[in-house]
């Protein structure tokens, strides 16, 4: 299922949005994240998943780059670089890098201090599970859910609790790139772009704005500009998915569904509706009507992105 999800972010690269090439990065270590949490006790360090969007300041690139080093198990290394800083990111790593040494308690501190951070509770769970203390750790984790919801942190930590199926959740893909003149931007002023372009009435910017606000972890941001776009263009099958895209949960994947299934009647040759309707199968594990329905959205338009991408997943599932 983890090919899959990297196939799905592979292709999103011919959307035009260089947020999901961030979200990319992520997902992998993410896809790590969870197969550890999976173990008890091993004496390996946790995982160290440090969001920080698409900024790209001086902390932002050293504190990636700590991230880098403590993932090689350069962990001495990156403790340098994270004793440079004091924002809470650096505050995190500071306590892993320490690991096994007090990193539990400086994460039970932490937390403490900032009860509603996902990032940390996150990461306290990570530690804990290191641990071996599992109980504790799918405790952390649910807070991490509930207390802090539109953050990467609490895609991640839904991930964990719900390790049978794909690691993040499933993007809502469109069937249009950026415009050329947002393109040629940098990470973060691209972003900014999409912002000051959905605040209007335009359909196609608050799809763009919510699949970049998606593939940044801010689910319930993303949720909101998609049932903004469906209530706007209540004809248009792509606001529509993307509505039902966006309600997705693991605790409660029939949310989507529920509303994505009958779209099929309403749309019936909507490739955009039989495209989300595999996705979304694969990522709960649904392989033969995930097949079924990539194949009909593949024969609907080869030559799109969404034929394409759906054309990547065939020749995935067939290898299975």
């Amino acid at each position: 299922m983890r090919t899959y999800v990297a196939v799905t972010l592979a292709a999103l690269g011919a959307v035009g949005l260089v947020v999901a090439t961030v979200a990319f990065t992520r997902t992998s270590i993410s896809g790590n994240a969870s197969a550890q949490a999976q173990t008890t006790s091993t004496g390996r360090a946790p995982a160290l998943v440090l969001d920080l969007g698409v900024r790209t300041d001086p902390e932002a690139v050293a504190l990636r780059r700590a991230n880098q080093l403590y993932a090689t198990g350069k962990r001495r290394a990156a403790a340098r670089i994270f004793e440079r800083y004091h924002s809470l990111p650096a505050e995190v790593g500071r306590a892993l890098a320490a690991w096994p040494s007090g990193t539990v308690d400086r994460l039970d501190r932490l937390a403490t201090r900032h009860p509603n951070s996902g990032l940390v509770l996150l990461h306290l769970g990570l530690a804990q599970v290191a641990s071996g203390r599992t109980q504790a750790a799918q405790a952390a984790w649910r807070q991490a859910l509930a207390r802090d919801p539109d953050t990467q942190a609490a895609v991640q930590a839904e991930s964990l609790l719900n390790t049978r199926f794909a690691p993040g959740r499933p993007p809502f893909v469109p069937s249009f790139g950026v415009p050329a003149s947002i393109a040629r931007l940098t990470p973060p002023r691209q972003f900014a772009a999409l912002a000051r372009a959905a605040r209007g009435s335009d359909v196609r910017a608050k799809l763009l704005y919510g699949a970049g606000l998606q593939r940044l972890g801010q689910s319930v941001s993303a949720e909101r500009e998609f049932a903004a776009a469906a209530r706007l263009a209540p004809s248009d099958p792509e606001a529509q998915v993307a509505a039902a895209v966006g309600r997705f949960s693991k605790a409660k994947p029939a949310n989507a569904f529920s509303r994505l299934g009958p779209l099929a009647r309403t749309f019936p040759h909507a490739q955009t509706v039989r495209f989300h309707l595999g996705e979304l199968s694969l990522w709960i594990g649904l392989l033969q009507e995930a097949h079924r329905q990539l194949t009909l959205a593949y024969a609907e338009d080869r030559q799109s992105i969404l034929g394409k991408t759906a054309k990547e997943f065939l020749a995935r599932l067939a290898q299975k």
